[in-house]
């Protein structure tokens, strides 16, 4: 009987004649660049990140141009992509390349795993693609692969399974082609091997699956046991003076880290009082606008935005950490994605009544978009 190709030999050869080849950090061992891509694929999708990897090293093409940035500018770049810890850890790593290793993007494991924000699998899939180290990776898609085939249940998030998958990942190296076997497991977890209605006819592994044999391919792999989603609420105070709205940056940690947002008041508080003490200013009236929800991994948050026109009279400085952004300049700011929504409207009508009507002053102009006294 002819002996069946090793596991790994049938996910590179499958690679090689059916996998995504096409990716445009595909194109070279560039250490720098397939670190951009492996980082902003981390629980996204290859479709959502190419816009964003395009415009980020369109922007910045070397480890020592991201270094250089602002890091308001690396967040406006990631604004949308969600999970900004990663622009932050993004940054954090650029710079210590630069201060300690002269600019020069590492490309061996230990040196990678040791920069902020890069893993065990993210730094392997690094060394892998950029030098052929023969490492494993297990991201998402891996285990799922491998869950099913090797017939791993229980939470893959878990110590004990984790431990077994990484057992399974490595004993499944291929002796040489590292590059065509790792990615590999990253288009059939990605293509065929997907979370509901996978392709096993497709499948280069699927004649010694275990799950697919014992018809456990949807219960393979196990769920992670979920808390109740908890939810928070908050009032977004949408302030616009002048042609210019008021914003807040964010604590560098916690959800939107680093990125500027509309100031917040709690549920039930006087928003009068919170827009004198914390803004400095007069409130005159306010106006709710359309509430709306937006989701993180562990909560959901409702908002309830409030229009807030402001009394005549001179308009202060607001106190660090807030400012006044023009409208004009909303669509390069780092903003957070629903905030970002809600302030284009505002720009939109801005742009609609500047093109139709460019004879109307500043207090005009504002008093068309919000009913804001001028």
């Amino acid at each position: 009987m002819r002996r069946r190709p090793s596991f790994s030999a049938r996910v590179a050869r499958w690679q090689r004649r059916h996998g995504r080849r096409d990716l445009p950090w595909q194109s070279a061992r560039d250490a720098y660049r397939i670190w951009l891509s492996e980082v902003m694929l981390q629980q996204t999708q290859v479709a959502v990140v190419i816009p964003y990897y395009e415009r980020f090293v369109a922007r910045f093409p070397d480890v020592r141009a991201l270094a250089r940035a602002a890091q308001d500018d690396v967040l406006a770049l990631w604004s949308g992509l969600g999970y900004y810890g990663r622009a932050r850890n993004l940054h954090r790593a650029a710079r210590e390349v630069v201060r300690a290793h002269g600019g020069e993007f590492p490309r061996d494991f230990d040196s990678l795993v040791a920069l902020p924000g890069i893993g065990r699998s993210t730094a392997a899939a690094i060394a892998a693609f950029a030098a052929g180290e023969r490492r494993a990776i297990l991201d998402g898609n891996v285990k799922r692969v491998l869950a099913r085939h090797a017939g791993i249940g229980g939470d893959p998030a878990s110590a004990a399974v984790s431990a077994k998958l990484w057992s399974e990942a490595e004993a499944r190296l291929p002796r040489a082609g590292i590059a065509a076997y790792t990615q590999g497991m990253m288009d059939l977890g990605a293509t065929i091997c997907v979370r509901t209605r996978p392709r096993c006819d497709a499948c280069p592994v699927a004649d010694d699956c275990v799950a697919r044999r014992q018809k456990r391919v949807a219960e393979l792999p196990g769920r992670r046991a979920r808390a109740a989603r908890r939810r928070e609420r908050t009032v977004m105070l949408v302030i616009v003076s002048r042609g210019e709205v008021l914003l807040e940056k964010r604590p560098s940690e916690g959800i939107w880290g680093g990125l500027w947002s509309l100031p917040e008041a709690a549920p039930g508080e006087d928003v009068p009082a919170v827009v004198k003490r914390r803004c400095g200013l007069e409130a005159a009236s306010l106006e709710a606008l359309a509430p709306f929800e937006h989701g993180f991994t562990h909560f959901t948050l409702e908002v309830q935005p409030l229009r807030v026109g402001l009394a005549p009279g001179r308009r202060r400085a607001p106190p660090p950490p807030m400012t006044w952004m023009p409208l004009s300049e909303l669509r390069g700011a780092a903003l957070p994605a629903p905030v970002r929504k809600l302030l284009d409207q505002l720009l939109r009508l801005q742009e609609f009544v500047q093109h139709r009507e460019p004879h109307r002053r500043v207090g005009e102009l504002e008093q068309l978009l919000l009913d804001v006294d001028p």
